[in-house]
């Protein structure tokens, strides 16, 4: 309807223009919302002010020769100018009206568009390091991502979604090196576990899980870990335990007992994931950028447009020059590459494989990492503004007044399984995509797992639920339903609020394309609620199994269309539809 309207609009002003004589149409964009007052109308449009200006006119004056060159419509009961210039549009009572049929025909397509063109997506979220299950804070950026991609997809973009594994670099040695300990202290060896090491009882089971496997494991070099542990500095302490980790076992049974982590952990990610209703179509390995020479390929090919100097050794990359707030080393004085060598190696791989919009959803702390990454691009002379950067804040999650921990390497956190274990995996869904992004959530367990009218997708759940119900009766009464496409026949719909959940349902396209191009899942969410709303609303003041047959198909098809539309947009938020409840 908002469409229609804009087209209606839109010619009006392209006439408005040529009898101006005005060879060069200015610039504008024809907006129409939505108003918030039904006195106002349905529909309000800003087009007179916005042009008057540039025209040299009055806008009310401008407002009135724009309505007068709309004239009638099937669609419009009247026009109104309000204010200084506003055009707000009343619909007639059966303008909605078609929106059944087209629901029904469309079905689970409803909704969908092809504002994407089709155009190839690459969106990268969660990438957690491998070193740890996935917690209730990587919980947010999963269910985030998810939804974006659905939501894109119903839009009309070709999406594949990536998981960035981490397996390279200092954490994977420290988790290595953490499995180790551990193994020596279950056969029996007497040592300090450092406090810095991964803490997790996972780290335990790991390390049980590797007997057998690794040779020199059960052969320690006690001397030198108790030389390593006499270091003061934690972080020196960690490093030196690598070392002798290293050292102890030799590069073949390392790399076993390095991979028996990694595996493990990346295998229980995937499963987590796999659980939550969040799937990839690629799991990326960091280590691959290096065994395959793309980190070398990439840094030769930042030498070659001379953005790369050396100093102290380091080769280092004038990010400064291209908006980053100072320059970035690339390789370390000992040769090793840094981890934003591989960042640039992995995204100049992702303009590579094609893919026209690149998407990375990365956490909130991960802010400063944007300008260095988007510098690197302008350097190896690519479009920067095809990567887009979207922020998740980390969700806090309560157990009453008890804030819970989320430290990965203290081993004090709650896991995204364990808390789809407590709330299940509809409410975990919904709850991380309540708020923006970048907006600060604190997840309520208590809200979540409460059947009551506070917890939104109890509501929304319960409302198609209920639909459910209704036809359950009429069955049991052995009474026929025949959904109506005729719009006609939808004329005894004259409630106040059938014309309102008739509007909502109109409003559901919109809302999709919204969410989408916005990347705000949360749109959707409150959509669902307002059409669950207006759906209790009219089931608790209306009899829909009447004895009027005509009436009884009118209000059922409507009831209908409300159940398509709600389970179409819960399959999009990954949150299921019960029948019952």
């Amino acid at each position: 309807m908002k469409q229609l309207i804009q087209s209606l609009v839109s010619d009006a002003v392209v006439s408005v223009l040529k009898q101006r004589n005005v060879d060069e149409s200015p610039g504008y964009q024809i907006q129409v919302e939505h108003t918030r007052d039904s006195a106002h109308g349905d529909f309000a449009c800003n087009i007179a002010m916005v042009l008057a200006k540039q025209l040299k006119t009055n806008p009310r004056e401008l407002a009135n020769n724009i309505v007068e060159l709309i004239g009638p419509s099937d669609i419009l009961e009247k026009t109104e100018i309000a204010g200084p210039g506003f055009i707000n549009f009343f619909l007639k009572k059966n303008a909605y009206y078609s929106i059944v049929a087209t629901i029904f025909e469309q079905a689970e397509d409803y909704g969908s568009s092809d504002v994407g063109e089709d155009m190839p997506v690459l969106l990268e979220f969660v990438s957690a390091n491998p070193t740890g299950p996935l917690h209730i804070g990587h919980g947010r950026g999963a269910a985030y991502g998810a939804v974006v991609a659905n939501l894109l997809r119903k839009v009309g973009y070709q999406v594949d979604c990536e998981y960035y594994v981490n397996d390279a670099g200092r954490q994977m040695d420290i988790l290595a090196v953490s499995v180790w300990l551990r193994y020596l202290q279950l056969s029996g060896t007497e040592l300090s576990f450092p406090e810095n090491a991964y803490q997790g009882d996972y780290v335990k089971t790991i390390a049980e899980d590797t007997k057998g496997e690794i040779t020199n494991v059960t052969i320690p070099n006690i001397n030198a870990i108790d030389t390593a542990n006499a270091i003061t500095d934690p972080e020196k302490r960690i490093d030196a335990l690598i070392e002798v980790c290293k050292q102890n076992l030799g590069d073949s049974d390392y790399e076993k007992l390095f991979n028996k982590g990694l595996h493990a952990i990346l295998k229980a990610i995937e499963d987590d994931l796999a659980n939550f209703g969040v799937e990839y179509q690629n799991w990326f390995s960091e280590r691959s950028l290096v065994t395959t020479d793309q980190v070398k390929a990439s840094l030769d090919k930042l030498a070659q447009t001379d953005w790369t100097y050396q100093k102290d050794g380091a080769t280092w990359f004038a990010s400064s020059k291209l908006g980053d707030e100072k320059d970035r080393v690339l390789v370390r004085d000992n040769g090793q590459t840094t981890y934003f060598a591989s960042d640039v190696a992995y995204h100049l791989c992702k303009y590579e494989r094609g893919y026209k919009k690149i998407i990375n959803i990365w956490g909130a702390d991960h802010h400063g990492y944007i300008a260095r990454v988007k510098a690197s691009l302008k350097a190896l002379n690519l479009d920067e503004t095809m990567l887009e950067v979207l922020l998740v804040q980390f969700a806090s999650l309560y157990r009453g007044k008890e804030k819970l921990q989320m430290s990965t390497r203290s081993g004090e956190f709650i896991t995204l399984n364990e808390l789809q274990q407590e709330v299940g995996k509809d409410a975990a869904r919904f709850f991380y995509i309540l708020r923006k992004s970048e907006q600060h959530l604190d997840f309520d367990l208590e809200l979540a797992k409460s059947q009551s009218n506070d917890n939104p997708v109890y509501y929304i759940q319960y409302a198609h639920a209920r639909i459910c119900s209704v036809f359950r009766q009429l069955s049991e009464k052995q009474l026929s339903y025949d959904p109506i496409l005729d719009s006609e026949a939808l004329s005894m719909l004259n409630e106040k609020q059938e014309y309102q959940l008739l509007a909502n349902l109109a409003r559901y396209p919109e809302v999709i394309q919204s969410a989408a191009l916005e990347y705000e899942p949360h749109q959707l969410a409150y959509y669902l609620k307002d059409l669950a709303n207006d759906f209790h609303g009219y089931y608790n003041s209306s009899q829909f199994i009447v004895d009027d047959d005509s009436l009884r198909n009118a209000r059922l098809s409507l009831i209908d269309v409300c159940r398509i539309v709600i389970q179409n947009g819960l399959s999009i938020l990954g949150v299921s539809a019960p029948e019952k409840m």
